[in-house]
């Protein structure tokens, strides 16, 4: 009897251990970064994880998205692995293997540009103007993302990357990818939140964030991509509009 009261003590301490390393664990990521919660039409909560950069991460209905998950930035080995992982093109700061071998398992669907599955050796290829349905309901499009300032080209040239734009049970989230305010803004319809770098030369400049966003008139804007760029000029252009101006650790 004795034994077998031992046995179980044992066994709830171990238990308890690995619940409390669980949840360790979840409050070390949830410190380490700020997070915002939206409602999609049905009501269920899509969180936004804010990382850094060009890196994000989207929790919905038990699914995980990881956007551009670079190691420079983040102990990927203590997030959720990925159901979905979008990667907008290959440069370094938005393509890192190592992170994406970390996050994956074997339902997860890598979404990227041809020239980033060339570099990766894998993943599921879109185009601009590709559409796919994953999970259900969750839609995602790529859209173009490019410089369009004469001596930047090379950045980002025409045709090659891709932004996203996600429908999450009716919520759409934008994510631009490197570009400038390219004409296709005008195209965007009905974007609740939207992501727009601001790193010149490579991205936008203050001013072309600010027409971007006048384009297609997101309910709310987060600068991302800033470098050292002072975003808080944004918020103060785009007084007196519809859009909420939201500022993140995103440089």
């Amino acid at each position: 009897m004795i034994i077998f009261h031992l046995k179980l003590y044992s066994m709830k301490l171990k238990y308890l251990m690995l619940v409390l390393g669980i949840l360790s664990a979840e409050f070390a990521l949830a410190g380490s970064f700020d997070t915002d919660t939206f409602k999609t039409k049905s009501k269920k909560e899509v969180i936004i994880t804010f990382i850094k950069h060009g890196s994000l991460m989207l929790t919905y209905n038990k699914h995980t998205i990881q956007v551009d998950p670079v190691s420079e930035y983040a102990d990927y080995s203590k997030f959720p692995k990925a159901d979905i992982i979008l990667i907008t093109h290959e440069h370094g700061d938005h393509l890192d293997a190592k992170a994406i071998d970390v996050l994956s398992k074997k339902e997860t669907t890598v979404i990227l540009n041809a020239s980033s599955e060339k570099k990766l050796g894998k993943g599921t290829i879109m185009n601009n103007g590709d559409k796919k349905e994953i999970l259900g309901n969750i839609k995602v499009e790529a859209v173009p993302a490019y410089n369009t300032t004469p001596g930047r080209e090379m950045f980002h040239p025409r045709n090659r990357d891709n932004g996203y734009i996600l429908t999450i049970d009716g919520l759409r989230i934008y994510i631009a990818g490197d570009t400038e305010d390219i004409p296709e803004m005008k195209e965007l319809k009905n974007i609740d939140i939207a992501f727009l770098p601001v790193n010149q030369p490579y991205t936008m400049t203050i001013s072309e964030a600010v027409h971007a966003a006048k384009m297609f008139l997101p309910k709310v804007l987060y600068p991302y991509h800033f470098g050292n760029t002072d975003v808080k000029k944004i918020k103060e252009e785009l007084k007196g509009t519809s859009i909420d101006v939201r500022l993140r650790k995103m440089e």
